[in-house]
């Protein structure tokens, strides 16, 4: 990027302002997508995370702790600097679940039934519609509810998980 501003400045000081606008455009895309890289990191192991409680069927703490962490990091990330807008809308996550799916199912394989199933064994048995149902109704709070009010949100979504209940009970 360094190569870029060193870029930006000389087009400006020589007066070339449609080159310096590309290299602003440029720059704002290396951004976003930096950003996008981000929040799918995030959206890989909060899937990774529900896969996880789908199978075993229990919910822990840990993994609470994490799909609520990636949910406000994912909230924090998405949100453009004007607070007002968003990188990905509410209607633009489809590809990019079906990509952090793919990645989750392998992340998920190393520790689901101490490591013995195979990314393809655990794929069949991972119930693809309510892992994704899930991520979206938790991607859903990001823009309903504001960075102050999530953290308070979450926990009565994840209550409704498999092992939900025992989990807000503080029951194993």
């Amino acid at each position: 990027m360094s190569q870029e501003l060193i870029d930006l400045r000389t087009s400006i000081l020589e007066g070339r302002y449609v080159d310096a606008l590309a290299i602003v455009d440029d720059l704002e895309g290396m951004s976003k997508q930096s950003i996008l890289a981000n929040i799918q990191s995030f959206l890989d192991r909060m899937m990774m995370h529900l896969i996880k409680n789908q199978v075993d069927q229990r919910l822990t703490n840990y993994r609470a702790a994490s799909i609520a962490d990636s949910i406000i990091r994912i909230k924090r990330l998405n949100t453009k600097e004007n607070k007002t807008s968003y990188y990905l809308k509410a209607d633009e996550w489809d590809e990019i679940i079906e990509e952090s799916l793919k990645a989750a199912i392998i992340a998920a394989s190393v520790e689901v039934f101490n490591g013995e199933l195979s990314p393809n064994q655990l794929s069949e048995l991972v119930e693809r519609t309510k892992v994704i149902n899930n991520t979206k109704t938790l991607l859903g709070l990001i823009y309903v509810h504001s960075a102050r009010e999530l953290p308070d949100m979450i926990p009565n979504y994840l209550a409704q998980l498999p092992g939900g209940e025992d989990w807000k009970e503080g029951r194993r």
